[in-house]
């Protein structure tokens, strides 16, 4: 899952930076993707600590593309509009399938200071409430941005 996960993003966005807790069989798999791997020491508290850490990698970067490793299904070319649409007034760029909100999230280079004090198991989502005006929802054709995959029935029911 999580190789189709990196995969998927490697095609859609170059250049990808993993950030995982201390696990070496994903260290290996991500690698030999192609990820740069991170490891977050604090990954236990949440994903907030994850994003903070990614961000941390690579400060210098014009934008971050917040994905999840659970979500295999998700297209190369949507990630690639994802990323095309974070531009101009659009700070924060979120997919939305069939009107559901749904991953990966982008964020433009001046959200910098904020992802990097993230904590705490909430993910972005503080960021993303208190910047409405800066939000695009890009409605995509592409169910992989709302498919988590947490359980092997989760997995089963989106590979049919």
């Amino acid at each position: 899952m999580v190789e189709a996960a990196a995969n998927n993003l490697i095609a859609g966005a170059g250049k990808v930076v993993a950030v995982i807790g201390a696990d070496d069989a994903i260290r290996r798999v991500l690698e030999d993707c192609g990820c740069r791997v991170v490891v977050n020491s604090f990954a236990k508290v949440g994903m907030g600590t994850s994003i903070a850490a990614g961000v941390r990698a690579c400060p210098d970067a014009s934008g971050w593309l917040i994905a999840l490793g659970d979500m295999p299904f998700i297209q190369p070319e949507t990630i690639a509009n994802i990323l095309a649409a974070l531009s101009g007034s659009a700070g924060i760029v979120i997919p939305t399938f069939n009107g559901a909100r749904g991953h990966p999230v982008a964020f433009a280079a001046n959200f910098l200071p904020e992802l990097m004090a993230l904590q705490g198991d909430q993910g972005a989502r503080s960021i993303v409430a208190a910047h409405p005006a800066r939000l695009k929802l890009l409605p995509v054709d592409d169910a992989g941005v709302v498919a988590d995959i947490d359980t092997p029935d989760d997995l089963r029911s989106h590979q049919s």
